[in-house]
């Protein structure tokens, strides 16, 4: 019959071989998807956490276009991609699992960056493993990519505002303008300055560096110029935030301070750091290099039989579900911790006087996350009067934590009070942070510790690996944030001398408060 519709000017079908549903980059993609949305799926709370970030934090809001930058890099490779077939490697399978050790450390100490690290290099890792070697090879870099949305940095704010502070006031004293400096605040004739975290820079020097890493990528070929580039990327946004604060408190001198308070600060900064990296961009494409042609990949993972090399993805997804699952086991059932907390019985010669009013005129410390606080007030027989804050921490986790963004041992800077003063200082029972917070004519002296056990610590590095000790070998993890506040009415020396005094009559019962409350939960 074909044969006779032949004659008639009607081909027969022709046979020929059935093409691939998906080509192999196809494959690939849907492959990254899937081990994608498995890891994130598996550590949902942290990814949570990191989205939240990316969408609450405009120091952080970078992040909201990194996985489409990833996805962008890795459709610019699709023909070298094309020719390669996936071949699951379990190489990764030992950094998946060191990674996942260290996610677990930063969920039992409450540390969030270290989880949000861990998650970030699981989700390297498990691509990387899911996809093969080769594959990994042709997209290291939109996988390294993914690394610029972890939201980590904020421990730069300090050294970022300090050098942006000291750079102005040497700039405008320069000028000959005469300036008062009191370590982030400085006073001019006409007004009066301060450094805050959104002068410091950091958003600015975090879109650069990730930005100029993207550029020297797509504009470079020789490792050498990608390198300087990125350092460039480095230097000019902290130099430029130097320029702009000086340029910004300038404008103010000559023009009023409310001339660019609010909404014209932010604005003219990211203006001017704008202008500053399309000038870095246009100084670097003057040495740009034309791009190599790559070679060429020779197909590989066909010789593994399929059914093996799909296997090897199980142990994969195993090791991502496995950490979760032990962190649950971890955490056991949510405790019942004491809501109200009793300040040490006066000692001798002390008379505590509560409750305590709160007073606009005095300075009051402060702490979140805490399962109780109190406040209150001990005079000696002189009438000298000592006031003391301590915060209780115990079940810590993520805002929950004595030691946390917020949480400072050198003083809040709130409600007109200024820091004027801060350093660590050796007391009879060990090293303590002193500050000293001023507004208008009144200063006031805090030190201030960690209370752990019998210990005063200071650092929050090794707070943070001694509650992690306590967690991991199953003893309570209570600890406190103990502030002592005396109102400077003398000298420095002489607040110090009554601080010392009131510590040596209390430090036992400071001690003892928090066994008692261990005990009562």
């Amino acid at each position: 019959m074909l044969k006779n519709m032949a004659g008639i000017g009607i081909e027969g079908p022709v046979e020929t071989e059935a093409p691939d549903r998906l080509s192999n980059f196809a494959r690939i993609a849907v492959l990254l998807v899937a081990a994608f949305c498995w890891i994130v799926g598996a550590y949902w709370q942290t990814a949570a956490e990191i989205a939240a970030i990316w969408w609450r934090s405009d120091t952080f809001a970078h992040g909201l276009v990194v996985i489409p930058i990833f996805a962008w890099l890795v459709w610019r490779q699709r023909d070298a991609l094309d020719e390669l077939v996936v071949a699951p490697s379990l190489l990764p399978l030992l950094p998946m699992a060191v990674a996942g050790m260290a996610w677990l450390v930063g969920q039992i100490s409450g540390v969030a960056a270290i989880s949000h690290l861990a998650l970030a290099g699981m989700v390297v890792l498990g691509l990387s493993a899911v996809a093969g070697r080769e594959i990994s090879r042709v997209i290291a870099f939109p996988l390294a990519f993914l690394l610029f949305g972890v939201p980590v940095g904020e421990f730069l704010l300090p050294i970022l505002m300090r050098y942006t502070a000291d750079f102005t006031v040497a700039a405008v004293r320069f000028t000959g303008i005469p300036v008062f400096q009191e370590q982030l605040h400085f006073v001019l004739p006409n007004g009066r300055w301060s450094v805050v975290e959104a002068c410091s820079g950091l958003r600015y020097l975090i879109a650069s560096v990730m930005v100029g890493t993207l550029y020297a990528y797509l504009n470079y070929v020789s490792t050498k110029r990608r390198l300087l580039f990125m350092l460039v990327a480095i230097a000019i946004p902290v130099v430029a935030n130097w320029i702009r604060a000086y340029i910004t408190v300038m404008i103010g001198y000559h023009f009023g301070p409310e001339f660019v308070q609010g909404f014209i600060h932010i604005i003219y900064g990211w203006v001017f750091f704008g202008i500053v990296i399309l000038l870095m961009f246009a100084v670097g494409a003057r040495w740009q290099e034309a791009p190599v042609a790559a070679a060429k990949p020779a197909a590989v993972g066909a010789s593994v039989p399929g059914r093996e090399r799909w296997m090897r993805i199980v142990p994969l997804a195993l090791i991502v579900a496995i950490f979760p699952v032990a962190e649950k086991l971890l955490a056991g059932t949510e405790q019942v911790y004491p809501r109200q907390l009793s300040l040490p019985n006066a000692a001798p010669q002390w008379q505590l006087r509560l409750p305590v009013e709160p007073d606009a005129r005095q300075y009051r410390p402060t702490s979140a996350g805490h399962r109780a606080e109190a406040y209150g007030d001990y005079a000696d027989r002189s009438g000298a009067s000592v006031g003391l804050y301590v915060a209780y921490f115990a079940g810590q986790q993520q805002g929950r934590e004595m030691v946390m963004y917020g949480n400072r041992l050198d003083g809040v800077e709130r409600g007109g009070w200024r820091r004027i003063d801060t350093g660590e200082e050796d007391l009879a029972f060990g090293t303590v942070v002193h500050s000293a917070m001023r507004r208008n004519d009144r200063i006031v002296d805090l030190w201030s510790w960690y209370q752990m056990d019998d210990r005063a610590v200071t650092d929050g590095y090794r707070a943070k690996a001694m509650l992690l000790m306590d967690r991991l070998s199953g003893r309570p993890d209570a600890s406190a944030l103990v502030t002592v506040v005396v109102a400077r009415d003398g000298s420095r020396e002489d607040s110090r001398r009554l601080a010392e005094r009131f510590i040596a009559s209390h430090r036992s019962e400071l001690v003892g408060l928090l066994d008692d409350l261990a005990d009562r939960r």
